[in-house]
């Protein structure tokens, strides 16, 4: 805590914190009305007005919201993740995030009462902008830990925009479809909690094994900690929705989902479904621009420092952690149907409807809806893909010519060996920086040219605004500061003063509490 940015971090995430469980109260006491009962068998039979139903969904949204990371109310997770170990990281992204869903959806599914359609357009609406703003904020950053917290806030959109196709789908009973959204919702969360888990631990690999998370700083560690490099870029296959790992099926269910959308009646989710689909392909394609880079200016090409020279592997016990959640992420992707079949009775109590029972056998494949729409299998792409690398391994050693030969390498156009010379992590998202930073950023660049003959360097730099700081949370920080400053007047009162102002608070409260019940 002797770091000042810890101590901000700590700080912001304590304030989101208490903001997120007072919602949440909030949320609860509405729901258990004047009898004060909180058991979920008495939410369930009581009468809910429309309006107060409502009232609990923005209530569970703003609290839910900001523990599991929904835009807007992200802030506290790039500030939280750098500072904590990794391994608190992992389970802050990977378990303490779905927490914060599973209260949400057993609040809006579960206890309050028959959701209105209006409430998918909510939910799209802020899954779909976290999604997108979220990989484009990943995209962006040189700090690994940051990075994946950010793509935390993306992973947290995806889940949202599946929770919104369940609610347009209860609303309108199309209970096959709402099971399907609600389903792989469920199922993206379950493959979050384990390829992020497996990133983080190889971010704390990184900085254990060379001191430092700046991937600018880093290069090379293929060659010194090859174990992590590989796992690694397991957890940036599976967080790229690239088959046949467990997070393509999920996506791929969403997206099935989405297909099922001209169905429905209502004109604005019949709008905003596709919307949301097409936002999900984005932050998808840019998901995995985002891995491709943090992948390959950490550990490919040379080092960029005396850290990364330096670096070695880690503990065997370290590596291990990261096998098994690997072997988890390929087994739930190869084989899906038993994780899809154990999700069913949650889907049918939540929507009243359950995916198809998917088959073992013959063709080990997922069904979504029905055979005849479309079906996936991932054993057949597994199969495919292990076949395919073999074939070209034997053709390349069978008929590459054996003769050795001594040339000097190609070198890109850069004979200089300098590892100045290659990509950089600023250059590598340049291209997506100047396509999206002007709106989501406004980014600017400025320029400084010395007058001829002034030997000073020219200097080049980059400005990017965090606009939903500066539009949300700049305000209520100099809102709250200006009426500290006012109601400073209060600690220099009389002692009559005090009990005054507490006896008026206490007949307040009383007039509440006797007009509500």
């Amino acid at each position: 805590m002797r770091d000042a940015e810890n101590r901000r971090a700590g700080y912001v995430y304590l304030l989101m914190a208490s903001f997120g469980t007072l919602m949440l109260l909030l949320a609860f006491g509405l729901l258990a009305g004047p009898d004060g009962d909180y058991a979920f068998s008495a939410i369930r039979t009581a009468e809910h007005v429309p309006w107060l139903a409502g009232l609990v969904l923005v209530l569970m949204l703003l609290g839910a919201g900001s523990k599991a990371g929904l835009v807007p109310l992200h802030v506290w997770l790039p500030l939280a993740h750098p500072a904590a170990p990794s391994h608190v990281s992992a389970l802050m992204s990977g378990v303490m995030t779905k927490v914060a869903v599973y209260g949400f959806i057993r609040v809006v599914f579960d206890l309050a009462g028959e959701p209105a359609w209006w409430w998918a357009v909510l939910v799209l609406i802020l899954g779909a902008g976290s999604a997108v703003l979220g990989v484009l904020h990943a995209v962006l950053q040189r700090d690994l830990k940051r990075l994946l917290a950010y793509s935390t806030v993306e992973n947290i959109g995806i889940i949202f925009i599946g929770l919104g196709l369940g609610l347009a789908f209860k609303t309108n009973n199309m209970a096959g479809a709402a099971a399907l959204a609600v389903t792989a919702s469920i199922f993206h969360a379950f493959n979050h909690s384990l390829f992020k888990s497996l990133l983080f631990f190889g971010a704390g690999n990184v900085l254990t094994g060379s001191g430092e998370r700046d991937i600018e700083k880093l290069g090379g560690l293929v060659h010194r900690m090859p174990e992590t490099a590989y796992l690694f870029l397991g957890g940036c296959l599976a967080i790229s929705a690239l088959p046949p790992l467990n997070g393509f099926v999920s996506e791929w269910l969403i997206l099935q989902a989405i297909l099922l959308s001209p169905d429905l009646p209502q004109w604005a989710l019949r709008f905003l479904v596709p919307a949301s689909g097409a936002m999900l392909a984005l932050a998808a394609a840019l998901a995995a621009a985002c891995f491709v880079r943090a992948f390959g200016i950490t550990f490919l090409s040379r080092p960029r420092s005396p850290a990364a020279e330096t670096a070695h592997e880690v503990s065997r016990w370290q590596i291990r952690a990261m096998y098994s959640l690997l072997v988890v992420c390929l087994i739930a992707g190869v084989f899906p149907g038993p994780f899809l079949d154990a999700l069913s009775p949650v889907s049918q109590m939540l929507v009243a409807g359950a995916m198809p029972k998917q088959p073992i056998l013959p063709h080990l494949s997922i069904i979504p809806i029905s055979e005849s729409r479309s079906s996936y299998s991932g054993f057949l792409v597994f199969f495919f893909i292990m076949m395919a690398s073999w074939a070209a391994i034997r053709v390349i050693h069978n008929f590459a010519s054996r003769a050795v030969r001594r040339a000097p390498p190609w070198d890109c156009g850069f004979p200089d060996a300098s590892p100045v010379t290659q990509y950089t992590a600023d250059s590598f998202a340049q291209p997506i920086r100047r396509v999206f930073g002007p709106i989501a950023f406004r980014a600017k660049i400025s320029q400084t040219m010395p007058q001829p003959g002034d030997l000073a360097p020219a200097r080049l730099t980059l400005s990017l605004r965090d606009l939903i700081w500066e539009l949300i949370y700049t305000p209520i920080e100099s809102a709250v500061l200006f009426a500290a400053e006012r109601l400073n007047i209060l600690q220099f009162l009389t002692i009559r003063s005090y009990l005054s102002l507490v006896f008026a608070a206490l007949v307040l409260l009383l007039v509440l509490v006797a007009t509500w019940a």
